[in-house]
């Protein structure tokens, strides 16, 4: 009977060098196992493969030497473990992430939450050609958000509370863009240099600052055999609804004028970046 490789790799199982043996890539979001499935990863590994692991560049893990009539096993021992498979082909990825606010002292928001979000809201969703999200807590960008189609990075965007500022200077200090400065007491804060790092909030021991947490999101990241720099539109969403329809904008406007195996930068390209920049902010000023 032959066998359709097609299936097998949206399934997340990519044939190999070797004759009949597959890469098994599973489903990781936002970089997280539990040690449940870490444990279980470990067995099949052991009792269907070679003995180990890859780690990719993207939060998941490939069990290489699968055999091609051991598939459905692996697959049910798998499920045991509540692992799943990822996929693979011209579809939306597993959604990466770093620790973010629940975990790093830097972070503006929960990464994981998000991505888990994104994750059953587009995982494995048919397109032109692969689509990636990657969410990042802050501006350090440690999961470097503008290699993806559509990245997301934290944010915190802050105000003056001049009652409770103790005039201690600790936030100019702090701010590594220098968009705030002291005067007479008083503190100034430049829109223009500012870039929603938070630092100065989170470094101010008097709570002399407002905060709203949100989201600077960039478009068309490749890193590849071409590499762009993801660019973007709106400077900060403050509004979590409002990010989710942004990024369904984002995936329709792929959806519609990608060529078949069109990468999102060269829609953009092709296309015309303004088309996105129309649809992007009609969402964001119409909800």
């Amino acid at each position: 009977m032959a066998v359709d490789y097609g299936t097998l790799k949206k399934g997340g199982f990519m044939r190999q060098k070797q004759k009949n043996n597959f890469s098994l890539r599973l489903r990781v979001v936002g970089g997280k196992l539990t040690a449940r499935q870490l444990a279980k990863i470990a067995q099949v590994s052991e009792e269907y493969g070679d003995g180990y692991v890859h780690l990719t560049s993207r939060q998941s893990v490939e069990i290489p030497f699968i055999k091609l009539d051991q598939i459905d096993q692996v697959k049910e021992a798998l499920a045991e473990g509540d692992v799943e498979p990822g996929v693979c082909g011209p579809r939306v990825r597993t959604v990466t992430a770093c620790q973010g606010g629940a975990i790093c002292p830097s972070g503006c928001i929960d990464t994981y939450a998000l991505a888990k979000e994104l994750d059953e809201r587009y995982f494995a969703r048919e397109l032109p050609h692969k689509f990636k999200f990657g969410v990042t807590g802050c501006q350090n960008n440690c999961l470097k958000a503008e290699e993806n189609d559509v990245g997301v990075k934290g944010g915190i965007k802050v105000k003056w509370r001049p009652e409770q500022c103790i005039q201690c200077g600790v936030c100019v200090k702090a701010c590594r863009a220098q968009a705030i400065t002291m005067e007479d007491g008083q503190i100034k804060i430049d829109g223009s240099r500012c870039n929603y790092c938070g630092r100065c909030t989170k470094a101010c021991p008097a709570d002399a600052y407002e905060e709203t947490h949100g989201y600077i999101v960039s478009f068309g990241g490749l890193f590849g055999n071409s590499i762009s720099k993801g660019e973007e539109i709106i400077p900060f969403i403050e509004d979590h609804d409002k990010l989710l329809k942004v990024c369904d904008a984002a995936i329709r406007f792929f959806e519609k004028n990608a060529l078949a195996g069109e990468r999102f930068k060269f829609t953009l390209d092709r296309v015309g970046r303004e088309e996105l920049e129309k649809a992007v902010k009609e969402v964001c000023e119409n909800g």
